[in-house]
C-alpha cells in the first residue's frame, strides 16, 4: 500500500506541473498564430477567444498523451536518481511490480482521451469550421479597424478610415480603393456611417467627399464632388463548405465506412491506445544512470513518441488512399511498441541477455 500511494502521489503531482506546462504552450502558440491573422485582417479581433478554445479542444488529446507519457518518465527517473529505485529492488520488487500502479494512473486518463478523441474533439473540429465560415461570410464593413489599411474578401477593395466610429456611429477620413477590370476607382470622405433601411437593407453612406475614376498609368480620370453618396451592401450567402473527415462524429464514421472515414477512425481509436502503451514504455525507460546524462532518457522518450506519432499518422494516410487494410493500420503500430515494451522490460530485468550469453 505505501508503495502504491507514493507512487500514485508522485504520479499526480508531474502530470499536473507537465499538463499546466504544456497546456500554456498550446494556449500560447494558437494565440500568436490567431493573433497574427487578426492582424492581418484575415480573423475578426473578436473571434479570437473562441477560436482559441475550439483549437484548444481540439489539440487536447495530444497535451494529455504527453503528460501521461512524461508525468510516468519524470516520476521513475527521480527514483533513479534519488537511489530510491535500488531500495525498491533489493525490498524484492521487480520492474514489473511498477505496470499496476501505472495502469492505475494511466486507465482514467486514457479514457479520458478516448472521450476527447472521440467525440469532443470532431465537435470542436466542426464547430470551428463553422464559425470561420460564418466569419467569412461577414460584408466588408466588419473588416474595417481605425488607423489599419484592411482588404476586402475578395482581394478588390482596401478601405482606411483615421477615427473609429464615436458614440453617433460616425467614422472620419474615409479612404476606399477599388480596381476593377483594370480600372482604379478611389473614394475619399470626411465622414460616414450605417444606415439600414425599413426593408433590412444595408447602406455604406460617405458625406463631404470625392470619388476619382480612371485607369492606372494613364491622364484619364474623372473627379466627382459629392456631398452624399450611398452605397448599398450586398449581404452574402453562406456557402455549404463540403464536410472535412475529422469534423465528422465517429457514429458517422462507422455508418459510412470509405476509406476517408477509416482513415481518420483508425487515427482516433490510435490515440488512446498510444497514451496507455506510452505510459508503459516509460517503465523502462526511465532507467537513469546517475553516473552519467540526467536528460538523455528523456530525449529518447521524446524521439520515441515522435516516431510514434507520425507511424500512426502514416498508416492513417496509407488506409486514406487505399494502400493499406483499416485492421493493418489500427494493429502495426501499436503491436511494434507492445513489442517494444516487451523487449525493454525483457532488456531491464535480465542481468545477461540472450545476444550477450556465451555459447
Amino acid at each position: 500500500m505505501i508503495f502504491r500511494r507514493a507512487l500514485q502521489r508522485e504520479f499526480s503531482y508531474a502530470a499536473a506541473a507537465v499538463f499546466v506546462a504544456l497546456f500554456a504552450i498550446l494556449i500560447t502558440t494558437v494565440l500568436i498564430r490567431l493573433l497574427g491573422q487578426a492582424a492581418g485582417g484575415s480573423v475578426p479581433a473578436d473571434a479570437v477567444a473562441a477560436l482559441i478554445g475550439f483549437g484548444a479542444l481540439s489539440e487536447l488529446p495530444v497535451v494529455l498523451t504527453l503528460t501521461l507519457f512524461i508525468a510516468v518518465l519524470l516520476s521513475l527517473s527521480r527514483g533513479y536518481r534519488d537511489s530510491e529505485m535500488v531500495v525498491w529492488f533489493a525490498s524484492g520488487v521487480p520492474l514489473t511490480a511498477w505496470i499496476s500502479p501505472v495502469l492505475r494512473f494511466a486507465v482514467p486518463l486514457v479514457l479520458v482521451i478516448a472521450g476527447v478523441t472521440l467525440f469532443l474533439g470532431p465537435w470542436a473540429q466542426l464547430k470551428n469550421a463553422e464559425y470561420r465560415d460564418r466569419l467569412d461570410s461577414r460584408d466588408d464593413t466588419t473588416r474595417v479597424a481605425p488607423g489599419v489599411f484592411r482588404e476586402s474578401s475578395g482581394a478588390r477593395r482596401v478601405f482606411f478610415v483615421e477615427v473609429g466610429a464615436g458614440e453617433d456611429g460616425r467614422v472620419r477620413n474615409v479612404f476606399v480603393s477599388e480596381e476593377d477590370k483594370g480600372k482604379l476607382t478611389v473614394i475619399a470622405a470626411a465622414e460616414g456611417f450605417m444606415h439600414n433601411d425599413a426593408d433590412g437593407n444595408r447602406y455604406v453612406i460617405l458625406e463631404k467627399g470625392r470619388r476619382y475614376d480612371g485607369t492606372p498609368g494613364t491622364p484619364e480620370y474623372r473627379v466627382m464632388t459629392f456631398e452624399r453618396y450611398q452605397v448599398q451592401i450586398e449581404s452574402k450567402q453562406m456557402a455549404a463548405a463540403p464536410a472535412k473527415t475529422r469534423t465528422r462524429p465517429t457514429l458517422q464514421l462507422l455508418q459510412n465506412p470509405d476509406d476517408r472515414n477509416l482513415a481518420e477512425l483508425a487515427g482516433r481509436i490510435g490515440i488512446p491506445l498510444a497514451a496507455l502503451l506510452l505510459a508503459l514504455l516509460a517503465i523502462p525507460l526511465s532507467f537513469v544512470n546517475p553516473r552519467a546524462g540526467r536528460t538523455n532518457n528523456l530525449l529518447l522518450a521524446l524521439f520515441t513518441y515522435l516516431i510514434y506519432s507520425n507511424a500512426i499518422t502514416v498508416c492513417q494516410a496509407w488506409v486514406s488512399q487505399g494502400r493499406l487494410r483499416f485492421e493493418l493500420a489500427l494493429l502495426l503500430p501499436h503491436l511494434a511498441v507492445l513489442a517494444l515494451v516487451a523487449f525493454m522490460f525483457y532488456r531491464r530485468m535480465v542481468v545477461t541477455p540472450f545476444w550477450r550469453s556465451r555459447s
